[in-house]
């Protein structure tokens, strides 16, 4: 199974950009998606969370307003959306899948708890 991430690139302050998230294969079932990102020299942090079945979803408190997850299911994609971008935001950005089966969303926000993992897309956003 692989996750690709792509929507990834140079963006101004106060600007926006959608991340999506594909996995390759449609027969491959999971609970939950992810995002997390990572900048160098930290460790990768937790962003946002979706329930594969039902609406269930969470948004890290201190981008909640700005960013907001969905997904297609049709397409097997979950997609990140990111408004009101700051220098701060700047990071490489993951996408996750979990097998975990917590009942609740914000359980799904330890890195241990995602078996697979995309390869990342930089977001930059400049001053």
């Amino acid at each position: 199974v692989q996750l690709q991430a792509s929507g990834g690139g140079l963006v101004q302050a106060g600007g926006s950009l959608r991340l999506s998230c594909a996995a390759s294969e449609s027969t491959f079932t999971y609970n939950a998606m992810g995002w997390f990102r990572q900048t160098p020299g930290k460790e990768r942090e937790f962003v946002a969370a979706i329930k594969w079945r039902g609406s269930p979803r969470y948004i890290t408190d201190s981008l909640k307003g700005r960013f907001t997850i969905s997904r297609d299911s049709a397409k097997n994609t979950v997609s990140l959306q990111m408004n009101s971008l700051k220098p701060e935001d700047t990071a490489v950005y993951y996408c996750a899948a979990s097998n975990r089966d917590y009942s609740a969303i914000y359980d799904y926000v330890n890195i241990r708890d995602y078996s697979y993992w995309g390869q990342g897309t930089l977001v930059t956003v400049s001053s």
